[in-house]
């Protein structure tokens, strides 16, 4: 299997984090609020950055042989 559990974890979290992310924008929907200025876009780039490392994380040759 490509992924493992713990990567499917961190993809959905990524998921999550965008989400709730853009729904701030929409929710405050204001040009200069804090929420969408400064608190939506940090969640954008922790989730986007989130689902990178879910991609790329491999499991380490000891644990992969503990589940197998």
């Amino acid at each position: 299997m490509v992924f493992d559990r713990r990567n499917y974890m961190l993809l959905s979290l990524g998921v999550a984090a965008i989400v709730i992310g853009f729904a701030i924008m929409r929710i405050e929907n204001a040009v200069d609020g804090f929420l969408s200025l400064y608190v939506a876009p940090l969640l954008l780039l922790g989730g986007y950055l989130e689902i990178i490392y879910a991609i790329l994380w491999r499991p380490k040759r000891s644990e992969a042989s503990s589940e197998a």
